[in-house]
């Protein structure tokens, strides 16, 4: 339909997600050999591709947010041996190029929430409750 804004392709969708529960995979296993990744439960919380399917952005979260800048320096550090298990572990004509970043989403929600129950907000809200 003219004049909708078109979002990703249900192909895109799903080979992000293929991408995102091999990463889940392989940081959930051990199976890259970093000491900081070792120490720290790591989150994928989305893949996305692009139209092409040969660049990938990886959105994560270490749980309670904890030592994120070094849990990405070492992402990053390793993204050649994720590059290759994700590539072997896909049936894709090429490999995609990796692109680790944080996950704000949770950060968002959390200031949007807080911002919810400032006594000024709460008490606007439950007047414009009060006038329905």
């Amino acid at each position: 339909m003219p004049g909708q804004a078109e979002g990703p392709s249900v192909r895109l969708l799903r080979v992000g997600e293929q991408v995102r529960h091999i990463l889940a995979e392989i940081l959930t296993r051990g199976d890259v050999h970093d000491d900081v990744l070792a120490k720290h439960v790591v989150s994928v919380t989305e893949v996305r591709m692009s139209p092409d399917l040969r660049h990938a952005t990886v959105f994560i979260k270490p749980l309670l947010g904890k030592d994120e800048e070094a849990v990405l320096k070492a992402l990053r550090t390793n993204t050649a041996f994720l590059q290759r298990e994700v590539a072997n572990r896909t049936r894709l004509k090429y490999a995609a190029k990796l692109k680790f970043l944080a996950d704000e989403s949770f950060d968002e929600g959390s200031h949007i929430e807080k911002l919810l129950r400032h006594p000024k907000v709460a008490r606007d809200l439950e007047a414009s409750d009060d006038t329905e």
